[in-house]
């Protein structure tokens, strides 16, 4: 045993124990990838504030209904001509039928008859249905088989509706779970092999951050089957490729000083740790950052942003977890293999000829660094000056970005989708809020005054109240009987009575049903919904208005304030982050300005681009926060790549040769690590839903716009034109 040596057994031991163990949660988690669609949910009022009129609404509406039920409509439209009397026959024949299909909520067969509408051209049915996610999608499914099979020929039938549009969102985040995964690492394993020019490595690089992500997504199964966070669609994939993303650029920062040091030193221990002490800290505080950027959504009102921080802060740690334990285990497992065929030599690192001029700070770099160190060298204030006008150009345009919201049926996107098609189908031949009424709710006391209000107000067109079955049952029987004595009393034909509905009395307060003239998801009938709250806040009659379009108007305004209260917390906690990693006060504001330049900067070529490229109608509320957060704290990992370089090396040559140092050694890097992470944000352009694509470009050309152009250019000729100062107050500054 005298030839045992603990350091070597150590060695062995703690890379095999860390691949093990890395395996293992990869085994467990990665099953639940397919299993989180069964925890997600994709409606909307469950994602707003609890402070929300709608909010309010859909609690009350739990008492009245011993289910939530959520509507489809069928409307079918007659080619030619106008309905006959064998058309409307074998409409009404069909009833059983739609009432019969799964999951539909059970009701009275009256419920389930057919609406004809006032030209003579088209007809409806409501299909109220108790189940939603997956399940409704299915079911939604076979509503629409039964309406395509059994439905008359000669009319063009679709399946709308708040559940028709809520299936077809279901179905369009069907691809996250293997689609965009595929996309997101076929992209950024194409990168990895042109960067690196090995096989092995973008492999090895690929499952850290797959092996990231199968814990990321183990931990957040658990936590929605347990009722701790709430997952939805939007955030599972925003989560997939976060953390693709954010643990590839961490890897790439750790394989680059481990690539450098193998260059130096022979022992593959010895290049390990000090790519450890060259990368940790800088990869350390990355992930921090935008672990406390992305918890700030926790001071959202809005749900659906309270709910992502959480998530993808989750998914960051496992990120930062991977990077810094499986991928240094698999490297010290592989040593220089993992480069074949261009494996480091020491000494033998390729660098600039010795007749070339000599720049501080640039001895032995070659190529397009050298060129751009040199660049910012001779002509620091004029690199700054025209890259900010040119930033400054595409803030110009800002002010047309479109995002304050959207109708529903603007967020699918492609051809022939039943619910849009059926949705404009519906306007024009009913009233357009069919099927997805304002609901109101009143005080007993007082709810004939906010009935008469409701339907005195521009923009809807009808208004009922939600009836006690029994009394109303009893009311007519009653009713009736008098209507049979007077008829046998007077010797006068029976005259059956027609009876008011008696509400339904739920602790003091009635439900109405508000019928729309205008689309339930459109400006106009917002506007409609505000009016009505207007009146009833005038009249003191304590009314509530929800519904879809209120649910809708709610999200949208609380998305534009969450964005005016957020982003200065953001900005915040990331430059007391920032003054703790690089002991400077100056440094951190200069960063964080360059960064808020990027980001205005990113919104107002996505304006021009969504506007006249793409045409789209406009954008979600929350598209400008979602954007800001991602685009800050991402671009805030680049800031913090260079400027501990930058440091490090000012604090060994001097600050302005350090700069030029620190941008030569880690331009390759960010450049690399900002494609990657532009191209997996890329890939939820692939998930056929406005908001995912929108903020696919956002990040995906903010993330090169900031590595390309401000970590290039901005930054470091700013910084070496003023000097050391921007080291101030540490004693660096001192240091020139």
């Amino acid at each position: 045993m005298k030839d045992w040596n603990p350091k070597l057994w150590l060695r062995i031991l703690l890379p095999s124990v860390l691949i093990v163990a890395w395996l293992a949660i990869a085994g467990i988690g990665g099953p639940t990838f397919g299993k989180i669609s069964s925890v997600s949910t994709n409606d909307q009022a469950g994602f707003l504030p609890a402070s929300a009129d709608s909010t309010a609404v859909n609690e009350w509406q739990t008492k009245f209904y011993d289910s939530k039920s959520i509507p489809a409509v069928i409307v079918s439209v007659k080619e030619s001509g106008t309905l006959t009397d064998a058309d409307k026959a074998k409409f009404v024949a069909l009833s059983p039928s739609i009432k019969d299909a799964p999951g539909v909520a059970d009701l009275p067969d009256a419920a389930f008859l057919p609406n004809f509408s006032k030209d003579g051209k088209a007809v409806e049915y409501f299909v109220p249905y108790k189940v939603s996610g997956t399940k409704l999608t299915e079911d939604i499914g076979s509503l629409r088989t039964i309406v395509a099979d059994k439905f008359p020929s000669g009319f063009k039938s679709y399946v709308t509706g708040p559940g028709g549009l809520l299936a077809d969102f279901v179905k369009g985040f069907a691809g996250i779970d293997g689609i965009l995964l595929l996309v997101a690492l076929l992209a950024v394993f194409v990168i990895l092999l042109v960067v690196y020019r090995s096989i092995l490595l973008p492999i090895l690089v690929l499952l850290t951050s797959v092996f990231a992500l199968s814990a990321a997504i183990l931990g957040i199964y658990w936590l929605a089957l347990n009722d701790i966070i709430k997952v939805s669609g939007q955030s599972q994939g925003i989560l997939s490729i976060l953390v693709i993303g954010a643990a590839t650029d961490y890897a790439l920062l750790f394989v680059s000083r481990y690539r450098e040091a193998l260059f130096e030193v022979q022992s593959k221990w010895a290049a390990i740790g000090r790519a450890y002490r060259g990368s940790f800290e800088a990869i350390a505080f990355s992930a921090l950052t935008v672990i406390l950027a992305l918890l700030c959504l926790l001071f959202s009102d809005l749900n659906s942003n309270k709910s992502l921080g959480p998530i993808a802060a989750f998914g960051i740690f496992f990120a930062f977890l991977a990077a810094v334990s499986f991928l240094p285990a698999l490297l010290a497992a592989f040593g220089r293999a993992a480069f074949w065929p261009f494996m480091p030599k020491v000494g033998k690192k390729k660098v600039e000829s010795a007749d070339a001029e000599q720049i501080p700070g640039l001895e032995g770099v070659r190529g397009l660094w050298r060129r751009v160190g040199t660049l910012i060298a001779k002509h620091p204030r004029r690199t700054w000056v025209i890259t900010l006008v040119i930033l400054l150009a595409a803030i110009a345009a800002l002010p047309t970005l479109k995002a304050s919201g959207l109708p529903q049926t603007d967020f699918l996107l492609g051809n022939n989708i039943q619910s849009v098609d059926g949705q404009k189908v519906l306007g024009e031949h009913f009233d357009a809020g069919t099927g997805s009424p304002a609901v109101i709710i009143a005080k007993d006391s007082n709810y004939a005054e906010v009935e008469k209000i409701a339907a005195s107000t521009a923009g809807v067109s009808a208004v009922s109240v939600l009836p006690d079955a029994d009394k109303t049952k009893a009311a007519y029987k009653e009713a009736m009987k008098k209507a049979v004595a007077e008829s046998i009393a007077t010797h006068k034909p029976l005259v059956v009575p027609t009876v008011t509905p008696v509400p339904k009395v739920v602790d003091g307060h009635v439900l109405m049903n508000a019928t729309l003239t205008y689309q339930a998801d459109s400006a106009e009938a917002e506007g409609v919904v505000k009016k009505l709250r207007t009146e009833f806040a005038a009249d003191n009659t304590g009314a509530l208005v929800g519904g879809p379009t209120a649910i809708a108007l709610d999200t949208n305004v609380t998305a534009q304030a969450d964005l005016i209260k957020i982003i200065p917390i953001v900005l915040a906690v990331i430059f007391i982050l920032l003054m703790l990693l690089l002991r400077s006060i100056v440094a951190p504001l200069l960063l964080i300005g360059t960064v808020v330049v990027s980001y205005a900067a990113t919104l107002g070529v996505s304006a021009l681009v969504f506007n006249y490229l793409f045409k789209f109608p406009g954008a979600d509320a929350s598209v400008p926060l979602f954007g800001f957060v991602f685009l800050v704290a991402l671009g805030i990992d680049y800031n913090i790549f260079l400027m501990t370089r930058v440091r490090e090396e000012s604090m060994r040559i001097g600050t302005r040769p350090g700069i030029l140092r620190g941008l030569a050694v880690t331009g390759g890097v960010i450049t690399s690590a900002g494609v990657v992470l532009a191209a997996t944000f890329a890939a939820l352009g692939v998930i056929p839903i406005l908001f995912l694509v929108q903020i696919a470009f956002i990040v995906a050309f903010g993330v090169v716009l900031d590595t390309v152009v401000v970590r290039s250019l901005l930054v470091p000729a700013l910084s070496y034109d003023i000097g050391s100062a921007i080291w101030w107050p540490s004693k660096l500054r001192l240091k020139k």
